[in-house]
């Protein structure tokens, strides 16, 4: 799954580079994809040491290792990337957030696959419901509970990708694209934990009802929502500071950014 959406994630970061808007070569997709590869892997599995079990692994550090044995943290993975963008900005001379607006269409397409990867492994299952399509997992139990795997697949995936690829198909503020996303994925992924059965080494941990998947994606939504505003909110004072001195096409593109 991982090689998957690598290698579909490259492919379509090369049919983002054809946008007139984007200002990226083929080489570089290839050179900012080895750094990516390191921070999804690195950030994923350190991530879920330190942000699920860190009691655990403090006292058996060699399980860190077992990667046999799962445990990959979305959240880690994420973080992973942002220090993947981080070295890749300061190697190449641009703004973070030119790199993180850049790649983000494409982090969807690994969600689905890894989504997917955790249905055929029938981990992180979903709670008991008598829904028509719930499913039975033989190994947990014989209760009949959602495929919660499929839902993340589906909004974290899928829809998505959708709503960021058509979203950055036209030019927009930097860092919109990036606020779009942590405000879709944490919205999203807020929503499938109330489908999904809380990790059983944490249960419910707050108000008797939030997981530990919800906790880390508040903070997403209300990061997302703020990045999109100052975007927005930079964008329109910089306008207004040029005046007249804007040129015919950074007019329109002023005009079509305020009508967007």
């Amino acid at each position: 799954m991982y090689l998957l959406s690598f290698l579909l994630g490259w492919g379509m970061a090369i049919v983002r580079t054809r946008q007139p808007h984007i200002h990226w070569g083929r080489e570089e997709v290839g050179d900012f994809l080895f750094y990516v590869v390191l921070g999804v892997v690195l950030g994923g599995r350190i991530g879920y040491v330190v942000l699920y079990q860190p009691g655990f692994f403090f006292t058996h550090p060699l399980h860190i290792f077992y990667v046999w044995d799962g445990g990959m943290s979305f959240h880690g993975g994420m973080l992973g990337v942002f220090a993947a963008a981080a070295w890749f900005a300061r190697k190449t001379g641009r703004h973070f957030f030119e790199i993180t607006d850049f790649v983000a269409p494409m982090v969807p397409i690994g969600l689905f696959f890894g989504r997917i990867g955790n249905f055929i492994n029938g981990e992180l299952v979903g709670r008991v419901t008598h829904v028509p399509w719930a499913m039975i997992y033989p190994h947990v139990d014989m209760q009949p509970r959602h495929p919660s795997e499929l839902y993340e697949a589906a909004l974290e995936g899928l829809l998505l990708f959708a709503i960021l690829w058509f979203y950055a198909a036209k030019p927009r503020p930097r860092m919109a694209v990036s606020g779009l996303f942590l405000l879709g994925y944490g919205c999203f992924r807020f929503i499938a934990e109330f489908f999904r059965q809380p990790d059983p080494f944490l249960g419910f941990v707050a108000f008797g009802w939030m997981t530990m998947g919800q906790i880390y994606s508040a903070p997403m939504i209300a990061a997302g929502i703020l990045i999109l505003v100052w975007a927005y909110t930079r964008r329109g004072r910089r306008y207004e500071r040029s005046g007249t001195t804007l040129s015919g096409s950074d007019a329109r593109d002023a005009r079509s950014q305020h009508h967007s």
